[in-house]
């Protein structure tokens, strides 16, 4: 249409007029004379401005509403009679307006929830729009930068210093068959045909009865089995559907805002890729693979593309390659390897196979997760040698305050697992929870409010050291509900304290994986994902603030800790003091674990 045609604005509405003034902004932007008439014009009135000044084009904004289609097509008639038709362009806009029911009424076009101004200057100027179909533009964060590792506290970091060097030391001439299998499984994947075949074949020596079986008589382990060529065809075929497809949303309002991560771990690649295909399109920025519990317990890995019945998918080297192919370019994506008896291995595929983080945790995984802690230090070690040469940052989690064990105590395991991992080169990142604890059930310290506790971590971590901070477990993990519309808002909610203190990341669950005993559904990670942006846009520059007791809390998590790494300073080794309940006590709820006890060996 000629610019030297006036465009018409009329609400034929007797309040809402929003949309048609956002829309008059755009038109004079884009260089049109408009005329926006006020609300509750009758029919004759708008034709009657139309005739008088010539308009190329009239734009009504009406609500859907009962009668509201009688008045709408009479409008038509009305401009029929007045010879306005066949010179001019009409459309309708509004809510519930359909492009359907537009055409029915005898208009030229009908934008409804949703309408962006480019549709209709596009209209106007008889052309298609030229609307961007790719969603939002992410660009893939590394949580570490802008850190550099310096400690405010000098005595904290004077006794991490102290465990640090006692333990490497006591460490140095040991090792375990997993970290001759994760050398093994380099060369498998890295070495000429010949030595790939020996390497195997010593790997698989050193590995379990279950391992040995598969391997050799290609025997499954249980509720296990390998995908067919058939499955493996449709889930590429899927992926390149789904990608030519999806529009990718932003959850972050401000900078500030977090970055949102989910986890992923069916037990089956091809549900897992659904499942975060769904996760990026709503919004994550990056999901976390979780492995079985029994490949936590089991001497060895399997190869191939494997589903099975359980919780936790199967690392192997063809399913993390599966799922890595799989993954927008801008998805962090990390692959735990922070408990168990393959750790050194996890890594070292997670580097290979191109993850951009993992997860590595002494304490937990020793205190909470099963492993033996002399075991699971040696393995360690290792896997932050392989961190460091991957360039893979990994976070370090305080589960076993999911035990009961003090905030305090599992800090101190935190940060005693983050220091050697620093002295090693590494860069470490702090994952304290947010979550409604065996402890503060015990202690009352959130039957006030769920801030303060929270803010008093952070703000306990930011006084010691100056490093990012990831709360997860998930963010909300135990104050979730059958109810989905109370487990979102309370995720909501809790990443909206997370964003008012400003850390790097967090981890969020589906509104139905907090409390699920079976499979967690599509629609529920999509609730707490739009919770999660409402929160963010609800809040934008503001902030939830705690009170004064926060303060006086954080003083308190401090004292702790630094109890717990004076006693640790005192004793031969990071080990020893788990044996000794120094990070968390069996009446506390921590019971070093079994898995690998006494595998240990000199080099």
């Amino acid at each position: 249409m000629n610019k030297a045609k006036k465009i018409l604005l009329a609400p034929l509405d007797p309040v809402h007029d929003i949309g048609l003034k956002i829309m008059n902004r755009a038109l004079k932007e884009q260089g049109y004379e408009t005329i926006l008439l006020p609300p509750d014009y009758q029919p004759e009135e708008i034709l009657k401005a139309a005739l008088e000044n010539d308009v190329g084009a009239i734009l009504i904004s009406r609500t859907l509403g009962y009668g509201v289609a009688e008045l709408l097509s009479r409008f038509i008639d009305q401009a029929e009679a007045a010879g306005l038709r066949e010179r001019v362009k009409i459309a309708i806009g509004g809510m519930g307006i359909r492009v359907e029911l537009a055409q029915e009424l005898g208009y030229d076009a009908g934008f409804g929830t949703g309408t962006v101004p480019e549709q209709v200057i596009a209209f106007i100027e008889e052309r298609e729009p030229q609307l961007d179909h790719s969603g939002a533009v992410k660009i893939k964060k590394d949580l570490t930068q802008g850190y550099d590792y310096t400690y405010k506290h000098k005595h904290i970091e004077s006794l991490l210093d102290q465990i640090a060097d006692k333990t490497l030391a006591w460490a140095a001439d040991k090792t375990s068959d997993a970290i001759t299998r994760a050398a093994l499984r380099r060369q498998m994947m890295e070495a000429a045909p010949g030595e790939r075949q020996k390497a195997k074949e010593r790997y698989i020596e050193l590995s379990d009865e279950r391992i040995r079986d598969f391997y050799l008589d290609g025997v499954m382990p249980p509720h296990t089995r390998l995908l067919s060529d058939q499955e493996m065809a449709d889930m590429e075929k899927y992926v390149t559907s789904t990608k030519s497809r999806m529009r990718m949303k932003k959850l972050q309002k401000t900078e500030k805002n977090p970055t949102v991560f989910i986890q992923y771990g069916t037990g089956c690649p091809f549900m897992d890729v659904a499942h975060i295909k769904v996760g990026e399109s709503w919004g994550a920025d990056g999901v976390v693979h979780f492995d079985p519990s029994w490949g936590a317990r089991t001497e060895g890995f399997l190869e191939g593309y494997l589903t099975h019945g359980q919780d936790g998918t199967i690392i192997s080297p063809e399913n993390l390659l599966a799922i890595k192919r799989s993954l927008e370019p801008s998805t962090i994506w990390q692959v735990r390897a922070h408990r168990g008896l393959n750790t050194p291995e996890t890594v070292l595929l997670a580097g290979k196979v191109g993850a951009d983080m993992t997860k590595i945790n002494v304490a937990y995984g020793s205190l909470g997760g099963g492993t033996d802690p002399a075991r699971l230090m040696v393995d360690a070690i290792q896997c932050m040698r392989y961190a460091k040469e991957f360039n893979l940052p990994f976070d370090v989690v305080t589960n076993e305050e999911l035990c009961g064990v003090p905030a305090a105590k599992a800090f101190a395991g935190m940060l005693t697992t983050a220091h050697i991992g620093i002295r090693l080169g590494c860069r470490p990142v702090l994952q304290p929870l947010f979550v409604y604890s065996p402890e503060v059930m015990i202690t009352g310290e959130m039957e006030d409010n769920y801030v303060d506790f929270n803010a008093a971590k952070i703000e306990a971590l930011r006084s010691i050291i100056q490093a990012p901070i990831w709360p997860g477990a998930p963010i909300g993990f135990l104050t979730q509900t059958e109810d989905r519309v109370q487990s979102s808002l309370s995720t909501a909610l809790h990443g909206a304290l997370a964003s008012s203190l400003g850390v790097e990341a967090i981890s969020i669950a589906s509104s139905d994986e907090a409390y699920s005993g079976g499979p967690i559904a599509g629609p529920s990670r999509i609730d707490t994902l739009t919770a999660l942006k409402e929160a963010f846009r609800f809040f934008g520059a503001g902030a939830i603030r705690p009170t004064e007791r926060a303060a006086v809390m954080a003083e308190k998590i401090m004292a702790g800790i630094i109890e717990a790494l004076e006693q640790a300073a005192a004793l031969e080794s990071f080990p020893a003091a788990l044996y000794a309940g120094v990070y968390g006590s069996t009446a506390e709820g921590a019971y070093p674990g079994r898995g690998g006890k006494d595998t240990v060996r000199l080099r």
